[in-house]
């Protein structure tokens, strides 16, 4: 069911509107770059073994498999979508503040799960918004995405100069900082409601009984999980073949970039490529990524590799928000968006993760061919997820002809 404007909101022009996505986006993505190089170390500062840094990092993912679509859920009983984000957001801030309290594994493991669950439904919560800002009042998402992108790039590469030579205390500061404009983000989207959906659990089965959204899940999510090779042991893997650090980060860098890229242009590319087909093509270019990196460690093709970045993880994504935003039944497009992330980012992910590690000891680099299998694998079921869409519309078309 479509959104209704409250407070106003609906008349607001669409430069506003992105502006207001564009702002919450750089303001999340500012908690994210911070959090996914720097919070280890802090972990690590208040007396943390590399092995409870890991499981405490763990339980933080396996806990948002569950927590995100109840939450997501929750949001499209209650037909809105700001409200919900301010006030978890709201309580995340207060958890983050126990950190400066807590003390010990224990203590930290409490926080860390509770600080997941309220976190876990935030980005798709605000994609749920930014896709239905897409479809209805024809923002760019792609454009507007790629502020959270550019966010994490200055947040990555600023915290570390920041960061060098002080405290660890300055992490969590920073934390709390980008949370608390996260906050003040929120409130100023756009209120948009609608119906809210029934109190029974037979949204999230509606879902669960699309054969075609759930075929469209697991490609999504073999593409998404192929990249935990590179995530995990990239940098380990590309400092054994002797590449300095900082050539390593121009690496990582040069990736999220051709993310960007790719966002800034994913509309005009989404008018010409249905997303089932541009996952395909994600999923392609996983396997010719995956392939070249576990052959070679030379600099000239890792750079020409890491440009690939931008449609293993950006068209996969794009794609996926297309493809969830058009076939998404009315009332359950937060639930649609929060299922996709606990399971292509969140469960499958993390298992892959768990194989990666023992992949990787193992093999080396040759590890990366089993997550070139992967991708062919997301390839051949977004493939198929084509060819079914062919066939639909062909026989809609038959219909219409014997009805004429």
């Amino acid at each position: 069911m479509p959104f209704a404007a409250a407070t106003g909101d609906g008349e607001l022009p669409g430069r506003f509107v992105s502006l207001r996505l564009a702002l919450f986006y750089v303001a999340f993505f500012l908690f994210i770059g911070i959090n996914m190089p720097f919070w280890p170390a802090w972990l690590a500062a208040r007396g943390m073994v590399p092995q409870e840094i890991g499981s405490l990092m763990a339980a933080a993912l396996w806990i948002r498999v569950i927590a995100n679509p109840l939450l997501a859920r929750l949001a499209d009983r209650r037909g809105e979508t700001r409200r919900p984000l301010a006030v978890l957001l709201l309580l995340a801030l207060a958890c983050y503040g126990l950190y400066a309290v807590a003390e010990g594994y224990w203590a930290l493991l409490g926080v860390t799960l509770l600080g997941s669950i309220l976190l876990s439904a935030i980005l798709p919560l605000s994609d749920s918004l930014a896709v239905h800002a897409a479809l209805r009042r024809r923002i760019d998402y792609g454009r507007v995405r790629l502020w959270g992108s550019l966010s994490f790039i200055l947040a990555s590469f600023g915290g570390g100069l920041v960061l060098a030579g002080r405290p660890p205390d300055l992490i969590l500061y920073g934390l709390l900082l980008a949370l608390v404009l996260s906050t003040a983000a929120a409130f100023a989207l756009p209120d948009w409601r609608r119906a809210p959906a029934e109190r029974s659990g037979a949204g999230l089965l509606t879902l669960v009984a699309d054969r075609r959204f759930m075929l469209f899940l697991a490609a999504a999510s073999l593409v998404q999980a192929s990249h935990s090779v590179l995530y995990a042991f990239g940098t380990l893997h590309w400092q054994a073949a002797g590449h300095a650090k900082d050539t390593i980060g121009w690496l990582w860098a040069e990736g999220v970039i051709a993310e960007i890229l790719l966002f800034a242009v994913g509309t005009a590319l989404l008018r010409r490529i249905e997303g089932t087909r541009l996952l395909m093509f994600a999923g392609a270019a996983g396997v010719v990524r995956w392939i070249a990196l576990g052959a070679s460690t030379d600099l000239p093709v890792l750079a020409c590799v890491q440009v690939l970045h931008g449609l293993t993880f950006g068209a996969a994504h794009l794609a996926a928000m297309d493809v969830i935003g058009r076939s998404a039944p009315p009332g359950l497009a937060a639930t649609a968006q929060s299922l996709y992330s606990a399971i292509a980012t969140g469960a499958v992910f993390g298992l892959t993760m768990l194989f990666a590690g023992q992949l990787y000891a193992a093999q080396g680099g040759a590890a990366f061919y089993a997550m070139a299998a992967m991708a062919m694998g997301g390839m051949l079921l977004a493939a198929l997820l084509v060819q079914r869409g062919r066939a639909t519309a062909g026989s809609a078309a038959g219909n219409r002809d014997a009805m004429e």
